[in-house]
C-alpha cells in the first residue's frame, strides 16, 4: 500500500503557457509519463484487523475515466461553457467527475453545502446553472426546496435516481463507447473553467469566476513558493486543494473525515496516514491545526515523514504553530499563505519567522505578519473606504506602518464575481496603466522591512467614539491569557448609527474551571485598561463555543457574535 518516493525520477508536470489552456491538461502528460503511479488514495473501509483500507486509481485510470465522462457529459448537453452545479461528496468519482468537465470544457459551480438552504439557493438563482449533477441527497434537497427552477436542462445523478427525472452518471457512461482518438476542448487562457463561491463567513456567498489561466497561475505560484517536489505525497483536509495536486505532480490521498466540520478530524486518521504513505505534505485550517497538534503533543506523536504543512483559511495562533512544529521533524516547514477565494496565494510566513521574530509584536497588538508578498503580486496599503474607487489614482496610499485597506494586483487575482456588477465594482479598481487590483476586504500594513501585516476584516473594525478598534490586534492582546482559547472583537449599536460600542466576546481553553470564570473577565478587563488601543473596552462576555465559518471551522462568525452580544448586554 505504502507509496515509494522517487522524486528524482519524477519529472515536473509542465503547464501550459500559450493561448490554449486547460487545467485538466496535465493529467494526459502524467498517465503518458508514469500511467501506474497512483494519483489518488481513497478511505473505502477497514480490513479484518481494524485497520483503514484505501481504493486507489492510478493516472491512467483518472485520465481514462475523466475522458469517458467529458464524452458522455458531452453527448448529454453538458459541454463547453456549461454552467454545472457539483454536489457530490469528496471521492474517487468526485475526482474523475471535475477533471472530466473541465475536459468537456463544462463550467464547475461549486457551493459549500454547508452555507445553508437559503444561501445555496441564492448561489443557484446568481449562477443560473443549466445543469446539475449531485447525490441523491442532493437532487432531493434541489426537488423539495425548488432549485434552479427556472434554469436546470440537464439533471445528472451520481447513485440510484429517485422520481425527479435526468439521467444517472453510469447510464450516461454506458450509454457513451470510450473513444480513444477523442481530446479534451481546446479552451483557452482567459476563458471560464469554475465558478467557485466564497464561504459567505462575512457576508453573502459570491461567485468567483475562474479562468483557466488563474488555475494555472495559482499551481505555477504555489509549486514554486513552496518548492514541491514531484512524487510527493499530499493529505488534503479540504478537498479542492487536492484538484491542484496532479498538475503538482503529488499522489493524493484522502483522509477520512467529515469535510463539513473539519476541526473534528480524528488526528489517528493523519497518523495512520503518514505511516502507511510517507505523507509529505498537508493542508489543513487553523483548527485542523489545532485539533491534530493537540492531540500529538499529548500523545508524544512524530509525523516524522511530513516536511511540509500549509495553513489557511484564518491567521493560526503562534501556540498552534510551535505545538504543530514539535510533532514534525525538525527541518519541517509549517506555512501560512495568506489570501483570499478571489487571489491566493498574497503571502506567506513560515512559522520560524512567527515564533522567533513577530509573535511578541502579535501578542502586543500589532496584528498578524503573514510575510511578504509572494513574487508574482504587487501590494498596496491604501486609505481606508467603504465606496467603490473609480480609479487608483484617486486613493491615498498609506506610509510603512499606517492601517488601511490591502489591495493586490497579478496573475492568481481573479476578475470578476459572476453576474454581480455591483460586488464586482466594490471590489476591484483599474490604475493608469489599466493593470486591475482586487480590494481584498482586509485591514492592515506594510513594514518598513515590505512584510504585510493583517489587522482584520474591514467590516470587523468598530468605529466608537473613542476611535477605530481593529479586530486582529485588539484580540492579539487578550488572546495571551492562559485561559483564553480566543477573542472576537464586536460592536454593539450606539445611541446613533454612527456611534458602535466596542465589545469582547471570549472563548475560554476547555479545561477552565468554573470558579474561575468571573475572575478570568476581571482580569481580562485590568489588560484593556493597560493599554490605550484596548482601554475602550468595558464589555468582556463568556461565550461556550464561537460560531464559525464551515468550510475551514476557523473564521469567527463576528456579526453572529455581534447579535448575542446585544442581546446580552441588553
Amino acid at each position: 500500500m505504502e507509496e515509494s518516493m522517487s522524486l528524482a525520477s519524477s519529472p515536473a508536470p509542465t503547464l501550459e503557457t500559450g493561448p490554449s489552456a486547460n487545467i485538466a491538461s496535465v493529467l494526459p502528460t502524467m498517465a503518458t509519463q508514469q500511467p501506474d503511479r497512483t494519483a489518488i488514495y481513497y478511505p473505502s473501509g477497514r480490513d479484518a484487523d481494524g485497520r483503514r483500507t484505501y481504493a486507489a486509481m492510478t493516472y491512467a485510470q483518472l485520465d481514462a475515466q475523466s475522458d469517458h465522462i467529458a464524452q458522455a457529459l458531452t453527448a448529454y448537453g453538458v459541454g463547453r461553457g456549461v454552467r454545472t452545479v457539483l454536489m457530490v461528496k469528496p471521492s474517487l468519482e468526485f475526482f474523475a467527475l471535475t477533471f472530466g468537465m473541465f475536459k468537456a470544457g463544462a463550467v464547475p459551480v461549486m457551493i459549500d453545502p454547508g452555507i445553508g438552504v437559503s444561501n445555496i439557493k441564492k448561489c443557484l438563482a446568481q449562477a443560473k446553472p443549466a445543469a446539475f449533477i449531485g447525490i441523491p441527497a442532493a437532487h432531493a434537497a434541489r426537488v423539495l426546496l425548488r432549485w434552479g427552477r427556472r434554469c436546470l436542462k440537464h439533471l445528472i445523478t451520481v447513485g440510484p435516481k429517485r422520481g425527479w427525472g435526468g439521467a444517472t452518471l453510469d447510464g450516461l457512461k454506458t450509454e457513451t463507447k470510450p473513444d480513444a482518438e477523442w481530446r479534451m476542448v481546446d479552451t483557452r487562457r482567459e476563458e471560464t473553467a469554475a465558478i467557485l463561491f466564497t464561504s459567505g463567513s462575512t457576508g453573502t456567498p459570491k461567485g468567483v469566476v475562474y479562468k483557466h489561466g488563474t488555475f494555472l497561475a495559482q499551481v505555477s505560484a504555489i509549486r514554486e513558493l513552496y518548492g514541491i517536489q514531484p512524487g510527493e505525497i499530499d493529505l488534503p483536509t479540504f478537498p479542492l486543494f487536492a484538484l491542484f495536486d496532479p498538475a503538482l505532480g503529488m499522489t493524493t490521498v484522502i483522509p477520512e473525515m467529515n469535510f463539513s466540520k473539519p476541526a473534528t478530524i480524528d488526528p489517528t486518521v493523519v497518523r495512520d496516514a503518514v505511516e502507511t504513505f510517507g505523507i509529505t505534505n498537508m493542508f489543513g485550517s487553523p483548527a485542523v491545526l489545532n485539533t491534530i497538534s493537540r492531540w500529538a503533543e499529548a500523545n508524544e506523536v512524530t509525523f516524522h515523514s511530513l516536511r511540509r504543512v500549509i495553513s489557511a483559511g484564518a491567521p493560526v495562533p503562534a501556540t498552534t504553530l510551535a505545538r504543530m512544529r514539535r510533532c514534525l521533524p525538525p527541518d519541517a516547514d509549517v506555512v501560512t499563505p495568506y489570501g483570499a477565494t478571489e487571489s491566493l496565494p498574497v503571502a506567506s510566513v513560515e512559522s520560524r519567522q512567527v515564533l522567533e521574530q513577530t509573535a511578541t509584536l502579535t501578542d502586543a497588538g500589532a496584528g498578524v505578519c503573514v510575510g511578504p508578498p509572494v513574487p508574482t503580486i504587487r501590494a498596496k496599503i491604501i486609505k481606508i473606504t467603504d465606496a467603490p474607487i473609480t480609479s487608483l489614482e484617486a486613493t491615498h496610499e498609506c506610509e510603512p506602518g499606517e492601517v488601511g485597506e490591502i489591495i493586490v494586483s497579478g496573475a492568481v487575482v481573479t476578475e470578476t464575481y459572476f453576474d454581480q456588477p455591483q460586488a464586482t465594482a466594490l471590489a476591484k479598481v483599474h490604475d493608469a496603466s489599466g493593470t486591475l487590483w482586487h480590494r481584498m476586504g482586509d485591514v492592515g500594513y506594510l513594514d518598513e522591512g515590505g512584510n504585510l501585516w493583517f489587522c482584520g476584516r474591514k467590516s470587523h473594525r468598530v468605529r466608537a467614539s473613542a476611535g477605530t478598534l481593529y479586530s486582529v490586534p485588539v484580540e492579539g492582546i487578550f488572546n495571551t491569557h492562559p485561559d483564553v482559547f480566543r477573542t472576537a472583537l464586536v460592536a454593539i449599536p450606539g445611541d446613533t448609527p454612527d456611534e458602535r460600542r466596542p465589545a469582547l466576546c471570549v472563548e475560554l481553553e476547555p479545561a477552565t474551571p468554573d470558579h474561575r470564570r468571573r475572575s478570568i473577565c476581571a482580569e481580562l478587563r485590568a489588560m484593556a485598561q493597560r493599554q490605550p488601543g484596548t482601554a475602550p473596552i468595558h464589555d468582556i462576555l463568556l461565550h461556550p463555543a464561537f460560531p464559525v465559518d464551515i468550510r475551514h471551522n476557523a473564521k469567527i462568525d463576528r456579526p453572529a457574535l455581534s447579535r448575542w452580544a446585544t442581546r446580552m448586554i441588553g
